[in-house]
């Protein structure tokens, strides 16, 4: 009994291996070189399209850069700064959704500067995207 289970699964284990190489051996499968090329191509056209995405967002700021842009937001709109980490990342994405043409800008000023008990407005919106670019800490790319 165990001789034939052996030998029925060395079986089965020798059918599979000659199903898979006969779908990947196959002539239609043969990958060129052009082929690989053009794959190699695309993925360095995603990976630039990352580093641009990421090149986009600023990064967090730190000593003086950061005591400036808490003051720049707190003088747009006070309760947004009370959180400041909180503040800082909704600026860093603020930026980056200026920097992709967002539709409505200062409604997404307003939800990114929202969060626990500090609700913004859409017209605080406004002030705060003009503090950004005003302070310099939004660098708004021009499109190409």
């Amino acid at each position: 009994m165990r001789i034939r289970t052996v030998a029925a699964g060395a079986g089965l284990g020798a059918t599979a291996l000659l199903t898979v190489t006969a779908c990947v051996g196959g002539p239609e499968r043969r990958v060129g070189i052009e082929e690989i090329k053009a794959s190699a191509s695309a993925a360095e056209a995603a990976r630039q399209d990352v580093l641009q995405d990421t090149a986009r967002r600023p990064e967090a700021p730190t000593g003086t850069a950061r005591t400036e842009l808490l003051a720049a937001l707190r003088k747009a709109a006070p309760d947004t700064v009370r959180y400041e980490d909180e503040a800082i990342e909704a600026a860093r994405d603020q930026c980056q959704s200026l920097n992709h043409g967002a539709y409505k800008p200062d409604w997404f000023a307003a939800q990114h500067f929202t969060y626990q008990d500090v609700k913004t407005t859409e017209a605080q919106g406004k002030t705060i995207n003009e503090a950004l670019k005003a302070s310099g800490f939004c660098v708004i790319e021009q499109p190409s």
